[in-house]
């Protein structure tokens, strides 16, 4: 396998590769270590974690809300990615998760944005995992967010958005464009009376940054974006998150056939209802 690797990745030495196996962040199918000198069989699907010097950590923790022979879900606190990405790979919900639990066959359901906070479903066993990511790609999951930004008095609200969401600049945003709309939103008005509003929002899709640019677009831009409508900052600022939530996800157990809605305990820190983040909103109700 040491072969293998060397000779299909060129561009990192023999001895990087033998020290990631050496140290066991070279993994088979089964999530168990491949040796240097396993053999080499066609067909086989490796996994690594790769170094990053100096990786920030996020001092956020991320907390259980239920978990089952199945299902984990679980809230995921802001700036914390879910799965490896860019400079992020320990420092991420997924790795976190597979450490504390010891659930080496842990995979997301869903993806939220780094920025966002809330709700993330994980499937525990890979037999199951099929089932569960049915329910999100025939959109039998209601996903509810809930966003501070600024108030839209104008408008007639309740709003059924229907636009077309594509890659923008840099590569990292996206945006709003003309043409067949692929990204479908329902904006209510929560609580109202102040320069901001609380706002629930409920996607029907799951585009990229899909809820920052619809309402970027509105004209209320979620509080504390730093990337929309304009780009005003790559760096994190830990004293201002993102005000937006995955609140709830409810669906019907593949499994079961039973009715289940699961709501995140965290709420916003500008929640204009007066909660905050270290606040706790109702227990969750699987």
């Amino acid at each position: 396998m040491l072969d293998c690797l060397a000779d299909a990745f060129p561009r990192v030495d023999r001895a990087t590769w033998h020290q990631r196996m050496a140290s066991g962040r070279v993994l088979g199918d089964d999530g168990s270590p491949v040796a240097a000198d396993a053999p080499y069989r066609v067909g086989t699907r490796l996994s690594y974690f790769r170094d990053v010097p100096d990786e920030p950590t996020v001092p956020f923790d991320e907390s259980i809300v239920y978990q089952d022979d199945r299902l984990l879900v679980v809230d995921k606190p802001h700036f914390l990615p879910v799965v490896p990405a860019g400079r992020f790979v320990r420092q991420c919900l997924l790795h976190r998760l597979v450490e504390r639990t010891g659930i080496e066959a842990l995979a997301p359901l869903h993806r939220i944005d780094r920025l966002t906070a809330g709700l993330v479903m994980f499937s525990v066993r890979r037999e199951d995992r099929h089932a569960w990511t049915e329910l999100f790609r025939g959109q039998q999951v209601r996903k509810c967010y809930e966003a501070v930004a600024p108030a839209l008095p104008g408008m007639a609200l309740p709003l059924e958005l229907a636009t077309r969401i594509e890659a923008g600049e840099p590569f990292f945003r996206m945006h709003q464009v003309e043409g067949p709309a692929n990204s479908f939103t329902t904006v209510r008005a929560m609580a109202t009376g102040g320069e901001h509003w609380l706002y629930g929002l409920e996607p029907a899709t799951g585009r990229k940054h899909q809820l920052r640019v619809q309402m970027a677009a509105l004209g209320a831009p979620i509080q504390n974006d730093p990337w929309y409508p304009e780009l005003r900052q790559i760096d994190d600022d830990y004293g201002h998150p993102l005000q937006l939530l995955a609140r709830s996800l409810a669906f019907v157990d593949p499994f079961t056939g039973e009715a289940r809605r699961f709501e995140s305990s965290l709420s916003l820190k500008l929640d204009p209802r007066g909660r905050t983040l270290e606040g706790p909103s109702t227990p969750p109700s699987p």
